[in-house]
């Protein structure tokens, strides 16, 4: 109970300058997760597992702590606090798809996780890669996921900061095509490009209060409401099957952010 009470406190001291809002307006997709209720309603552990490069990891956080995927397990178990929730970082920075294909079996497929957050993208955009090549890998690897079955699926597309915004075009096509890719999959995306920018644009909040100096990463800040607000999604689907919306895994659920 400490454990949690603590941290709790750290999670409301972040947010105490500029607090976490979700986008105004708008509606996004986000499909249910059906192995992740199920899971919960029995009673059964749940495993997740984080799978990108160096904003999974957590560079630009203070500590481990600040990390999404820390952040992440922080508060679904406070909402969860009787579930089995483990949460892996399979975070390796600089990679994007084609390395991150070379430990899909092993760090993801292997694990049988009930979801996988991918995210993907970002270092494509940087390193000037046709993001046709991107989306039919990520298109591969999750069918391979798919293919072994029991898995929850949620892509996160590339963050709005300086440095993607310098190649826009082709942070642009990144972000159509892996929502095309999800589309198609019958998977989820969290549109952490948008989230981002409504941060910027509509909430006023300087680029610099939540990304760090290297124009890319995220900061404390930037991870814990990113975590938040994928969180908030994750409980929210969790909740329509719980409540007997149960859609098919093929029928994605549209709802405002």
């Amino acid at each position: 109970v400490d454990k949690v009470k603590q941290v709790a406190k750290s999670a409301a001291d972040v947010f105490s300058r500029v607090p976490c809002l979700p986008p105004k307006g708008g509606s996004k997709a986000m499909g249910t997760l059906p192995h992740v209720a199920s899971k919960l309603v029995a009673g059964q552990p749940v495993v997740i597992v984080a799978f990108g490069s160096s904003s999974t990891a957590g560079f630009g956080a203070s500590s481990p702590e600040f990390n999404y995927p820390n952040r992440l397990a922080a508060q679904l178990h406070r909402h969860y606090p009787t579930a089995d929730i483990t949460v892996v970082n399979a975070g390796v920075g600089g990679e994007d798809a084609p390395e991150m294909m070379k430990r899909l079996q092993t760090q993801v497929i292997d694990v049988h996780p009930d979801l996988v957050i991918w995210q993907v993208g970002t270092n494509a955009v940087l390193r000037n890669l046709d993001p046709g090549d991107t989306a039919k890998l990520v298109e591969d690897g999750i069918s391979r996921i798919q293919a072994a079955g029991g898995t929850d699926i949620v892509l996160v597309d590339p963050q709005y900061s300086p440095a993607v915004n310098q190649r826009k075009e082709s942070a642009g096509k990144m972000i159509k095509l892996l929502g095309n890719v999800a589309e198609l999959r019958h998977v989820g995306i969290f549109p952490r490009f948008e989230v981002m920018r409504d941060w910027h644009e509509n909430q006023s909040i300087p680029v610099e209060s939540f990304v760090i100096a290297d124009g890319l990463h995220m900061n404390d800040w930037g991870y814990a409401c990113f975590a938040q607000l994928l969180g908030d999604d994750i409980i929210r689907s969790v909740g329509q099957i719980k409540l007997g919306v149960n859609a098919p895994a093929d029928v994605r659920t549209y709802r405002p952010m």
